[in-house]
């Protein structure tokens, strides 16, 4: 990690609905990067750390509104295009007693596919002033093939000038034309990480896979320099370049009220700990009480008074080697 950090984060965040179908709905915004950035930031408020969100909104007063609150959480907005005649996109969540979620997407208009339209974008014009980049699957599955092969040109030459590329699976196969495209640009996209956080069930979907085994082993073996390995309940997994994975503990949470954004959270709180030179495996621990937390809450974003603080999040904890 370099001295001085600036950290973008590329992705897509949309217009929320929540509430009861034909009912009361309430207004807001998410998307799995705009959240992780907004953890992040949170997490990142004592530090020298530059948190920047690129992504492309309309010119309307749902995207005035978005960038205004991602201000206000301190997320630096200059990488952000705003584009004429386009409107952010939209989705609609159902959340079910046991806090499991359910969503429907407007979201083949979204402005976020045209972000790389221009010869050249705010991103691109930052890759020297980088010292990492954040993306995840979603954010290469959103955009048309020329836009993904630039955000993937992107990452290779983050990490060329000495960047850190942070990378989450998070697949979403309805987001893809088909499988096989899929795991071509995953196979991509993970080659050109040094960090690669992985949901094991979002990898098995991918693989087209049932044995957890094969593909953990699978992903353990890849060539990034950090894999981080999340299993639902199961404790984490971690494994550095040339050191055998280490389990991290999953803490249990008194009720799960909604899952949004765990896997956000999770990435937010790891990244911010990894930043600031705290060890992989104490990093981990540190995430997952993040998600921990945020799980406990409605929505993606929780309360900021709600917010635990770093130290907090770096209690002891056991862990060990697998």
């Amino acid at each position: 990690m370099t001295s001085r950090r600036r950290i973008a984060l590329f992705g897509e965040c949309m217009i929320e609905l929540r509430g009861q179908v034909f009912g009361a709905m309430q207004q807001g915004f998410g998307g799995d990067t705009l959240n992780t950035a907004t953890y992040l930031v949170r997490l990142c408020r004592d530090q020298d750390i530059r948190v920047s969100y690129a992504t492309a909104l309309g010119i309307d007063v749902f995207s005035d509104h978005m960038i205004a609150a991602w201000q206000a959480e301190g997320i630096d907005t200059s990488l952000v295009r705003l584009l004429s005649n386009h409107l952010p996109g939209l989705y609609a969540i159902q959340v079910d007693p046991s806090g499991e979620r359910h969503f429907f997407y407007w979201r083949d208009t979204s402005t976020a596919r045209d972000y790389f339209d221009a010869p050249s974008t705010p991103l691109e014009e930052a890759i020297d002033d980088l010292s990492a980049l954040y993306l995840s699957g979603i954010s290469l599955a959103i955009l048309p093939a020329e836009g993904r092969e630039r955000l993937l040109a992107t990452m290779a030459r983050v990490r060329a000038r000495g960047g850190m590329v942070a990378f989450d699976n998070n697949f979403r196969p309805r987001l893809w034309p088909n499988v096989v495209d899929a795991r071509a640009i995953y196979d991509r996209a993970y080659a050109l990480s040094d960090l690669v956080l992985i949901t094991l069930d979002d990898e098995m979907a991918l693989r087209g896979e049932t044995s957890p085994d094969r593909v953990l082993a699978s992903v353990l073996a890849l060539d990034a320099s950090e894999v981080v390995v999340k299993r639902g309940v199961q404790p984490t997994l971690v494994r550095s370049a040339g050191t055998p994975a280490v389990a991290v503990p999953v803490e249990d949470v008194p009720r799960v009220v909604d899952t949004t954004a765990a896997g956000d959270s999770f990435a937010g709180a790891y990244l911010a700990m990894r930043l600031t030179g705290i060890p992989p495996a104490t990093a981990a621990r540190a995430a997952n009480r993040m998600a921990g937390v945020v799980i406990q809450h409605p929505g993606a974003i929780i309360p900021i008074e709600a917010m635990p603080t770093p130290s907090a999040l770096l209690a002891n904890e056991a862990m060990t080697a697998v």
